[in-house]
């Protein structure tokens, strides 16, 4: 069976990072006589960019595409997808944490009919306990409140049929989410367990703001939920302030005791309106999403590449 494979790497400020992991895949690769490695510089600070190119210089399987700012992760990808030509693409991240190794066992369980292969990171034992807690409840509340279900422990590091990246090809959504995007799709799919590997070279781009972000991004992009649970819980509150003011009402015409002072007042402001603001604050994110994707801008801009 004769067959093109792909490898997308997103890379951004990874000049540490490249040239190891580009002997790792060759390594790996060198079974599969038809292959490119495809690296996306997203907007590199450092000297990431100079570093493909030379390594595109001394092998013509080597190709990159350099973005003309930092356009995020999963835009980053989406561009290596859209530009790769295998009949599967296999994507990892550049800092060695997902191991060229297990691109072996993804080609296998994609020789056996699977179109989607995911992998599924085990437990790093190097995490913080927050690190850790705040990955669970990550998953956790992307699982409860949005409309597909995501493992735990999920990666970008995947391998997609040519017919899977044909049809991702499809969409321009500016707010992706390519880990709930891909169970969406459907199609036949399995997953593999790896360990990950300690970062060779850098620091992560995922701070807990970041990871913030990107898990509001992963809730609102599949689910209106959060916008039923906001009606449900103003509603329950509406209903308690209803009930304490027939409360305050009834002691004021009824009987002599001295109606709550402002402490209580004051407490029940503040939480009604912080409640108000937070639901404020879910309707602006889909407001907002409806602002941003009705411009129809691009998810990325190429600024150069070699093929």
């Amino acid at each position: 069976m004769k067959f093109t494979v792909s490898a997308v790497i997103p890379c951004f400020n990874e000049q540490g990072n490249i040239i190891p992991l580009y002997q790792e895949l060759t390594d790996v690769m060198k079974s599969y006589p038809e292959y490119e490695l495809l690296f996306v510089d997203d907007g590199s600070k450092d000297d990431s960019l100079e570093i493909i190119r030379s390594l595109a210089s001394t092998d013509q399987r080597v190709h990159y595409l350099s973005l003309s700012r930092n356009f995020g992760h999963q835009h980053a990808l989406k561009a290596g997808l859209d530009h790769a030509s295998g009949d599967c693409v296999i994507s990892l991240d550049a800092d060695m944490q997902h191991p060229p190794a297990l691109i072996p066992a993804l080609i296998e369980k994609w020789k056996e009919g699977f179109e989607v292969v995911n992998t599924i990171r085990g437990e790093q034992k190097s995490l913080s306990k927050s690190k850790k807690i705040t990955s669970g409840l990550f998953y956790h509340l992307v699982n409860k409140l949005s409309s597909v279900e995501i493992k735990p422990g999920v990666a970008d590091f995947r391998l997609l049929d040519r017919k899977v990246v044909d049809a991702l090809k499809q969409f321009n959504e500016n707010y992706l989410f390519l880990r709930g995007l891909i169970p969406w799709l459907g199609f036949r799919q399995t997953s593999v367990s790896y360990e990950p590997a300690e970062r060779f070279a850098g620091q992560t781009k995922y701070s807990f703001i970041r990871m913030l972000r990107f898990a509001l991004d992963g809730i609102t992009s599949f689910s209106n939920r959060p916008l039923y649970l906001s009606i449900g819980l103003g509603s329950v509150i509406a209903g308690l302030a209803f009930v304490y003011g027939l409360y305050a009402l009834y002691v004021h015409l009824f009987t002599d005791a001295a109606l709550p002072g402002w402490t209580s007042i004051t407490a029940s402001v503040l939480f009604i309106g912080g409640i108000q603001l937070i639901m404020l604050g879910i309707i602006g994110i889909y407001l907002g999403k409806l602002f941003i994707e009705n411009k129809r801008r691009p998810n990325y801009i190429i600024s150069q590449k070699n093929f």
